[in-house]
């Protein structure tokens, strides 16, 4: 009887070695994943937030992972991983083991995409690349301006342009296109926060804000980083003796879809909440994305005694101190020197 019982006891470790060695084989085993379903010899599955282990097991083996269900139901389960599965799209390659796929989905080894702002982009721009990003979830096609700032928790009125910061955004494929927004909105806070506390002494521009606005043209008067601070020079000259700004991409911005890519003298005189040319001082609202170099420039702008500049036709500008000098400096670069 003891003889017997022994036996059973070994046949009993037996059958548990036996078994503990076929479920380690096959949560070791590589799969052959189907070639017809390969990209560049990785093969993608998402996972839908909510779901249960069935589920998900079930989700991964429809995209076209040869998985065996009953078999990673079981190993996911004996592992006491069920409830560490997170949502999102995952990309595995040729040769993965049913192991690996379960230590990336409760790892969160999610798949990400990018998305660049870019500096100067009006948030107009910034919301199409957004529509166009097939890797968002789009959650905000349908919002309007003030819906989507409200969403981002930002007081009633405020308005949504210059308020993201231009940069290179990393997220998970299925994320919400809001996600991203208030990363960037975040950022450009915290940014302006920054900028803010390292200005310079006797500034025009008297608020976070209006350094936002004042750089927002900055960074659309010029794509030379060199001459940013003296950009913002010459318009803190302008505001300092009352001059009106009479900058061309205000204009620009002011006019909407009526812009055709050239400003008409009808266009500088006909006046709109933006044209710096029939009013004074720094328009309502930013007119874009300032980027970090642009913001620092708004705040700290170089000691000149220009009031005028012109662009050379080499991506630079030549600055003046007086009306004479800037019409003699327009009829040599923009006019090829007719009169």
């Amino acid at each position: 009887m003891l003889r017997t019982l022994k036996l059973l006891v070994l046949a009993g470790f037996a059958l548990a070695a036996a078994f503990c060695a076929w479920l380690v084989g096959m949560a070791m085993l590589p799969l052959q994943l189907p070639s017809q379903q390969l990209s560049s010899n990785t093969l993608e599955f998402s996972i839908v937030s909510g779901s249960a282990l069935r589920s998900v097991t079930r989700q991964i083996a429809e995209a076209g992972v040869p998985l065996s269900e009953a078999h990673f139901n079981l190993m996911v389960r004996l592992a006491g991983k069920g409830s560490r599965i997170k949502a999102g799209s995952y990309e595995i390659s040729q040769g993965v083991a049913p192991w690996e796929i379960l230590q990336k989905i409760t790892s969160g080894d999610v798949m990400l995409s990018e998305l660049l702002l870019v500096e100067g982009w009006t948030f107009a721009q910034m919301r199409t690349a957004l529509n166009d990003n097939p890797d968002l979830r789009h959650d905000t096609t349908a919002m309007d301006e003030a819906q989507i700032m409200a969403k981002l928790g930002a007081p009633e009125g405020t308005p949504a342009e210059g308020q993201f910061f231009p940069d290179t955004y990393l997220f998970a494929k299925g994320e919400p296109d809001l996600k991203v927004m208030a990363r960037a909105h975040r950022l450009m806070q915290k940014q302006l926060e920054q900028v803010w506390q390292a200005r310079g002494e006797g500034l025009l521009v008297k608020t976070p804000y209006e350094a936002l606005i004042l750089a927002s043209i900055v960074e659309k008067e010029t794509g030379d980083p060199t001459e940013r601070p003296t950009i913002s020079g010459v318009f803190s000259n302008r505001l300092r003796i009352g001059m009106r700004l009479q900058t061309d991409p205000t204009v620009i911005y002011g006019m909407g879809d009526r812009y055709r890519g050239n400003i008409r003298k009808t266009d500088l005189e006909t006046d709109t909440a933006f044209n710096t040319y029939t009013r004074a001082g720094l328009p309502p609202t930013p007119i874009a994305m300032p980027g970090l170099a642009s913001m620092r420039a708004a705040v700290n702008p170089a000691k000149t005694d220009a009031l005028y500049f012109v662009a050379r036709g080499d991506g630079a500008h030549q600055f003046s101190r007086t009306l004479d000098e800037h019409n003699r400096a327009v009829t040599r670069f923009q006019k090829k020197g007719r009169p």
